[in-house]
């Protein structure tokens, strides 16, 4: 793993000092609409590196998050949900989870955000089980954070890796999946109520696909509240543009050979075979990935605690924030204390 010391990081003492002359407090404007009242914690809680690992050849690149408190500590691998960056939203659970004295690796996959990777906007699930594979075998070949104590944490379709990963592999201390994708399979029956848009799809994926072998590749949309996209359900488009980093140059598109990998990826098919401790919670209001999707996963394993807020599929990093980090804490101490 290469690090490379943050600029954020470098300059924390005299962007305190400042803001403590001028009266100011000493965080950074709200980047993104859904977070603009959370509580930040302090700098001198936390520090953070930016951070790069090779995965199958590519580089992803990720902010290591270390707690002012424990020197080796347990620490907890975080992705983003379909299409999104890192910088979206979870930032602001990272910092808690450092406030509290956890380590957080937070990274782009393969083909998103500041991580290498063509074309842009790639969703694979095996490509981007991989990188979380990677980053594990990074992290345990590091004595910056305890190799023993690794949580896994993701939310919607990432929400769904962290569930493979844990399947695979016995020696994950714990697993958070917030609104988790399980099963592509229920996707598809609920797509075949508008056979129309689902022989769109197929044929965006198709279209993709095979254009893409002569440099043609197909975009789609990721979220729209109307006309022709991966997410569709009302209200997800104004959710998602919250979420989003308002100097980011992110664009809302992707290549639509993501529609043929939704329909087959089922992680709730192996999580019987986990064994670490989980906390999965679901959404009670949420149309993108519905709770009793969540909590059918949640029935499957045996280690598994259950939590359904009174949430969206995205209010769980704006509007639920709280209550959605104080089960997440709640839970991590459980499993590896700090």
């Amino acid at each position: 793993m290469t690090d490379t010391t943050h600029a954020e990081t470098t300059t924390a003492a005299a962007t305190l000092t400042g803001a403590a002359k001028s009266g100011r407090n000493p965080r950074r404007a709200p980047k993104n609409r859904s977070q603009q009242s959370l509580r930040r914690p302090p700098r001198e809680a936390y520090s953070t590196r930016t951070t790069s690992f090779d995965s199958d050849g590519e580089q992803c690149v990720g902010t290591l998050y270390l707690p002012a408190g424990p020197t080796v500590p347990p620490v907890v691998v975080m992705a983003p949900g379909l299409g999104m960056w890192r910088s979206f939203g979870l930032p602001a659970i990272a910092e808690r989870f450092a406030e509290a004295g956890y380590a957080v690796l937070l990274f782009d996959f393969r083909h998103h955000g500041d991580s290498g990777g063509e074309p842009r906007g790639l969703v694979d699930p095996k490509t981007q089980i991989a990188d979380y594979e990677a980053a594990i075998s990074k992290l345990r070949d590091t004595d910056t954070v305890d190799s023993g104590g690794i949580v896994l944490w993701g939310h919607s379709f990432s929400g769904g890796h962290v569930l493979s990963v844990a399947a695979a592999d016995s020696r994950v201390a714990g697993i958070i999946a917030t609104a988790p994708f399980v099963d592509g399979r229920r996707e598809l029956r609920r797509s075949i109520r508008q056979p129309t848009q689902l022989l769109r799809a197929t044929a965006a994926g198709l279209r993709d696909v095979l254009g893409s072998k002569l440099g043609r590749g197909h975009d789609v949309r990721l979220v729209d509240d109307d006309g022709f996209a991966v997410i569709t359900e009302p209200g997800a488009k104004r959710g998602v543009l919250d979420i989003i980093d308002r100097e980011s140059d992110w664009e809302n598109r992707l290549p639509a050979r993501v529609f043929l990998s939704l329909t087959s990826y089922r992680p709730i098919t192996s999580v019987e075979s986990i064994r670490c401790p989980v906390l999965i919670i679901g959404g009670r209001d949420d149309q993108v990935v519905p709770a009793a999707d969540a909590a059918a996963a949640a029935d499957r394993i045996p280690t598994a605690t259950y939590r359904e807020l009174s949430a969206d599929h995205l209010s769980l990093l704006g509007e639920q924030f709280e209550t959605l980090v104080d089960h997440q804490l709640t839970f991590l101490r459980s499993v590896v204390e700090p």
